[in-house]
């Protein structure tokens, strides 16, 4: 089996003499938040949470992401919550980084080490505990469920990405692989949650432009990825917002694969009615419900 590596953000505090140029980018079409910015002045805490604090790396807002928000968790020995997620109408994917998660989901435990995912459907019953002696670092993303008269809500999935053989790209002679946590042909599904893998050398070789909005993390390895307009180099740590249709495209940079988890909002019709709703996200109701689906 290949040995994977997964990027655990180590925290603290910038020396003072450390200088202030960063890679860091917020534009209309995109952003680039580099691992050096993902530092303690910049945690929060969750409510019903204990011992635990969250880096937000996306979240609903204008001129940024629009369906969804992803957080990067980091919960103590004996931290945790028994009531995680406020609002009924939202699913979750949980994706651990290291240390070991006590998942509780349904009635039953699981727990997740680095590589453990979960998927967790609209009104679940689920609860996190760290019961090991160090901390654990999991990515939490968030999404209001759209439902569709007729279609049923997914099923919770738990599994770990060793037990998903990834499906290479055509013509790439696996160069170039995705490792699927969901069936893209299940409909029932809004978002998929992926890890891309390239080899040393390997690139998407045309400008992909499209209707899904992404959110990536920079698990293992280098690249130069194309956003926009622009070329920025990124690496393990690097988290990466792209707009719907914002043009991207990137290079593996060596010597090791360049690795990332991906976020998509996928198989449901565009909303004609709303630009924006209330809650924040496009033509998604607070309950949620979508216009015209």
């Amino acid at each position: 089996m290949t040995s994977r590596t997964y990027h655990v953000p180590p925290g603290g505090h910038p020396a003072q003499t450390e200088l202030l140029t960063g890679r860091a980018v917020f534009t209309d079409a995109y952003a680039v938040i580099p691992k050096g910015v993902i530092r303690d002045i910049v945690t929060s805490y969750l409510p019903h949470w204990d011992n635990t604090r969250v880096w937000v790396l996306a979240r609903p807002l204008s001129g940024f992401a629009e369906t969804f928000s992803h957080y990067l968790v980091d919960v103590a020995p004996g931290g945790g919550s028994e009531t995680p997620e406020p609002d009924a109408g939202a699913e979750g994917a949980l994706f651990v980084v290291g240390g070991e998660l006590t998942l509780k989901l349904a009635g039953t435990e699981h727990v997740l080490r680095p590589g453990g995912f979960a998927y967790l459907p609209p009104g679940s019953s689920w609860s996190v505990q760290n019961r090991s002696s160090g901390s654990v670092h999991f990515h939490w993303i968030r999404k209001l469920y759209q439902r569709v008269h007729g279609i049923a809500v997914p099923d919770a999935i738990v599994t770990d990405e060793n037990a998903i053989a990834p499906t290479p790209m055509p013509g790439t002679d696996g160069r170039w692989a995705t490792t699927r946590f969901v069936d893209p042909s299940d409909i029932r599904h809004d978002m998929h949650m992926t890890i891309v893998t390239f080899e040393p050398g390997a690139s998407i070789p045309f400008a992909e432009t499209h209707v899904m909005e992404h959110g990536l993390y920079v698990l293992e390895g280098k690249a130069v990825y194309r956003l926009n307009q622009d070329w920025v180099e990124v690496e393990a740590g690097d988290y990466m917002w792209l707009r719907a249709f914002c043009p991207q495209a990137c290079y593996a940079g060596g010597p090791g694969r360049f690795r990332y988890l991906l976020y998509k909002d996928v198989n449901r019709h565009m909303d004609l009615r709303t630009l924006r709703s209330p809650a924040g996200s496009a033509g998604i109701q607070p309950d949620g419900s979508s216009h015209g689906i």
